[in-house]
């Protein structure tokens, strides 16, 4: 039986996007927080680099606007990006203003520099936790505000759409199989990213596209699918185990060495290893084809240690549990990192979808084009989390709610073990056939290999475990079909049969339910 509740705003997602929207849009009704399972499980909870933004004199909205432009190799919309560089000092200082701490050195605010930045704009607190202190800080923030509640547990199951409107979603807590009904006058998808899919990820195994499953079985679109960025330094150990290794370590002079004990970024790009990150992974990716390693090597060597330690103390530890020493050399290969593509949105969050927004990695606005320039995600959680907000103040509200016939979801445990053991097959094969370099065989490949599953799959209608296969199944679906017809080589999206860039490619790819999947062109000055 459905427990029903209803509020102003229902926001689903709790790393920063989500969280920062709840505690502003608090001034302005009741707002209930979902979350898939605590609170501090996100991709923000694990951002060690920072959040980019212009704080400096000697830097500009200009500068960052062009350096944005630069990494999404031609496929970033003028009018996001603008309202990006230009609105995000704002929300720093709103931050600030909020009282979070971000280092500083010699009394100003601490600037690093990351990979196709030219200026030091990146901001961090913490040294190397700037994603787990924005988190704690909004955290708190949260459960202290009696106007916000906080159900954690959460798997969203339906969103609650008719006649191109959205009054809210379904719900199902697999620890006490409870099922929840929240109504809302406005609901926000801030569900994070994708690339937990993959098997080699820095995402945590929550991170598997939920919110595109969701939106797109209710007509809304979606844009630049098959974008994933890979990113550049994940630790590598032989048991599998992994985690981020910052660009800022690249920032702070780390070099990059293959086994040979070569430095091979100096000829790939004007900033050598600080070019922008599907540049880096690519030469990675490369250079352990070509010698046939698993790992390349980030140099410190030269560095000040006492400098690196101080200034990625969570890192250095993580290293030593591995028996490395940061301050020498780290193995590391490219990861699963980002999803580029998401919802489509307008410039206030907006989807196709009346009272149906979307902002944060979930998200494509048209800011981050082909590649994410680094750090720019966390500030988009900001600047696009806050107009969705204010955008939803502003609607008049249809107060008359259609009746939606709906089931529970439950869950029968004997189908878990081949759910788990499909998952496996399915991050293997996204792995090995649309990873960092795709080919038109490996794609069609990957698609017939998800369809025999779907298959073959103990499916039981309206259950827990089902539930999320078709879900992971449609999002990799989506993403090989996006790969397939983007017949070029363009940022995350790399084809060894299409190795060139193509003119008329500068386009977003949109995939909407019962649509074929089009190109629309970018929207320049």
């Amino acid at each position: 039986m459905f427990t029903k509740k209803e509020y102003d705003f229902l926001i689903i997602g709790s790393g920063l996007a989500g969280l920062y929207a709840a505690n502003y849009a608090s001034d302005f009704g009741r707002v209930v927080l979902v979350t898939k399972t605590n609170l501090n499980v996100s991709n923000s909870y694990y951002a060690q680099g920072g959040i980019a933004a212009v704080t400096d004199s000697n830097d500009s909205p200009d500068l960052h606007l062009k350096d944005t432009f630069e990494a999404g190799r031609g496929l970033c919309d003028y009018p996001p990006v603008d309202i990006l560089v230009n609105e995000g000092p704002e929300r720093i200082k709103d931050l600030i203003d909020m009282g979070m701490q971000f280092d500083t050195l010699e009394g100003e605010l601490s600037r690093g520099l990351e990979g196709g930045h030219h200026r030091r704009r990146v901001l961090h607190a913490g040294g190397d936790s700037t994603g787990k202190e924005l988190v704690q800080f909004l955290t708190q923030k949260i459960l202290d505000n009696k106007n916000i509640e906080v159900l954690e547990n959460q798997m969203v199951y339906k969103l609650l759409c008719k006649n191109k409107q959205c009054f809210g979603v379904l719900t199902y807590n697999p620890c006490d199989h409870t099922n929840l009904k929240l109504k809302a006058k406005h609901t926000f998808l801030a569900m994070g990213g994708a690339s937990a899919i993959y098997q080699r990820t820095t995402n945590p195994d929550t991170t598997v596209g939920d919110g595109i499953a969701l939106a797109y079985a209710e007509g809304v679109e979606l844009a630049d699918m098959e974008f994933i960025q890979f990113h550049p330094s994940a630790f590598y150990s032989e048991d599998g185990n992994t985690f981020l290794i910052s660009e800022a370590v690249r920032g702070e002079g780390a070099q990059l060495f293959n086994k040979k004990g070569e430095r091979f970024m100096l000829d790939k790009h004007e900033l050598a290893e600080l070019a922008p990150r599907d540049v880096v992974a690519r030469s990675i990716f490369e250079q352990m084809q070509e010698n046939k390693d698993e790992f390349v090597y980030l140099r410190l060597d030269h560095l000040d240690s006492e400098i690196i330690k101080r200034r990625f103390p969570t890192l250095y530890k993580k290293c030593a549990q591995f028996g490395v020493d940061m301050c020498t050399q780290v193995p590391i290969a490219p990861a699963a990192h980002y999803m580029v593509g998401g919802i489509k949105t307008g410039l206030n969050g907006e989807t196709n979808i009346a009272n149906l927004y979307s902002f944060g990695e979930l998200a494509s606005s048209g800011v981050m084009g082909a590649n994410r320039l680094a750090s720019n995600s966390l500030l988009e959680c900001l600047v696009f989390g806050k107009r969705a907000i204010t955008h939803a103040t502003n609607q008049s509200i249809n107060n008359d709610i259609p009746k939606f016939e709906t089931k529970e979801l439950h869950c029968n445990p004997d189908i878990e073990h081949e759910f788990l053991n499909q998952v496996n097959l399915i991050a293997s094969a996204m792995n090995s056939l649309l990873g960092i370099v795709r080919c038109q065989a490996d794609i069609s490949t990957l698609i017939d290999s998800l369809e025999s599953i779907k298959q073959n799959f103990p499916f039981e209608e309206n259950e827990y475990y089902s539930t999320r296969m078709l879900n992971l199944l449609k999002v990799c679906e989506l993403m090989a079909k996006a790969a397939l017809l983007r017949e070029e080589s363009r940022g995350g999206h790399i084809r060894s049969d299409f190795e060139q860039e193509n003119k008329a490619y500068m386009a977003h790819s949109i995939q909407t339910k019962d649509k074929d999947l089009c190109f629309v062109p970018i929207e320049n000055k």
